[in-house]
């Protein structure tokens, strides 16, 4: 689906963000793209969507280059941002002027999701809150059925009901011939969603793995005393007591923590590295 060849880029010359990057995403996956402030992870997403072109290599998207816009490729893509402007017109206008873009709209659908998180189609998009419209932008474009939906952030704005009902909606809307990006600092709210991993660090992939590979390489664990230093990859104080991560030997699979796991790539990539690649 998006493939991603020797890509560099920098908003200046003489500072590059990203250098020679490679990546290969399948369609059929909710991909989650980690990082810290200023890794690159926006910027990364706008190159897929063509809103900013690359210094060298290239990006293909279901077989087109962002940069050239073609109607073709912008059917098949749609982009919520962190930030975004609605226009001061209904829902249900909204969609009359818009949908016909998209050639597998589904009205239906749609109407289903405005039910879900309690929207009617006659009220004034900029007389919705933050989060309602975040629910809005999130609703249309799943009901777009493109090729790839990029969601920038989905989960600022929303109370703690509405994120266990985001995280239903997009796992129900995913298959084989869609693919989703959710680029997100939020990283607890995206568990048991977002699969495989991504996580960017000063310019580069430093880690793609999917939750299977994470369950046999690592073990995530709690314990009240210092942990030893065999096998250990990282460890942070939590409440009395230590959540460490360790190289997974004969012990039982545990539960992934996505913000144990993403501290520890951050400050252990060469441990990390190790691991996976045995």
């Amino acid at each position: 689906m998006i493939q991603i060849d020797q890509l560099s880029f920098g908003y200046t010359k003489k500072k590059p963000l990203f250098e020679q990057i490679n990546l290969l995403l399948p369609s059929g996956n909710i991909y989650g793209l980690l990082g810290k402030n200023g890794a690159g992870k926006s910027t990364l997403i706008k190159m897929i969507a063509g809103l900013l072109y690359p210094t060298h290599g290239q990006i293909e998207v279901a077989g087109m280059q962002p940069k050239d816009r073609y109607p073709e490729f912008l059917q098949e893509i749609y982009l919520v941002a962190e930030e975004f402007h609605l226009p001061s017109i209904r829902i249900d206008r909204f969609v009359r002027m818009y949908s016909p873009f998209y050639p597998r709209f589904d009205h239906e659908r749609f109407a289903g999701y405005l039910s879900e998180f309690k929207l009617a189609g006659d009220q004034k998009l900029s007389a919705l809150s933050y989060g309602q419209k975040k629910k809005f932008l999130l609703s249309f474009g799943l009901a777009t059925d493109c090729k790839l939906l990029i969601l920038d952030e989905p989960t600022n704005g929303l109370d703690i009901p509405s994120k266990s009902q985001f995280r239903k909606v997009v796992a129900n809307a995913i298959h084989e011939d869609r693919t989703f990006i959710i680029s997100t600092h939020q990283v607890r709210d995206m568990e048991n969603l977002i699969d495989p991993i991504i996580i960017l660090d000063e310019g580069q992939v430093v880690f793609f793995q999917d939750y299977v590979s994470v369950a046999e390489k690592l073990t995530f664990t709690r314990q009240s005393d210092a942990p030893d230093e065999k096998g250990l990859i990282y460890s942070e104080s939590n409440f009395g007591g230590h959540i460490v991560v360790r190289e997974r030997g004969s012990e039982e699979e545990s539960h992934l923590n996505l913000e144990l796991l993403f501290n520890a790539v951050v400050s252990s990539q060469d441990k990390i590295r190790a691991i996976f690649q045995n």
